[in-house]
């Protein structure tokens, strides 16, 4: 099994995604709406969010600061539903 398995097994998403989602509402004024478009990826112990054009660009910035955590992302600008919205829209 990978180290990224063990993480994964070892995490309490719906916390991640709990904390998360709290997080961005008290920081998106900061980027929103001049960064619409670009990703976040929050680590939700140390609440540190990096910026990316994409969200792996975005991911690749918090692994560097925080190998083997599981981060909340999301798409600046933009609601749950309809970032996978579009997400699904583009796959077809």
């Amino acid at each position: 099994m990978g180290n990224n398995e063990d993480v994964l097994k070892t995490t309490n998403i719906q916390k991640i995604v709990d904390e998360g989602s709290k997080i961005y509402d008290q920081i998106k004024v900061q980027y929103d709406p001049k960064e619409k478009g670009k990703f976040l990826a929050i680590e939700v112990e140390s609440q540190k969010a990096y910026l990316g054009t994409t969200s792996a660009e975005a991911l690749a910035a918090a692994r560097d600061a925080h190998p083997n955590k599981v981060f909340y992302v999301v798409k600046i600008g933009y609601d749950v539903a309809e970032t996978m919205a579009r997400a699904l829209v583009e796959k077809r």
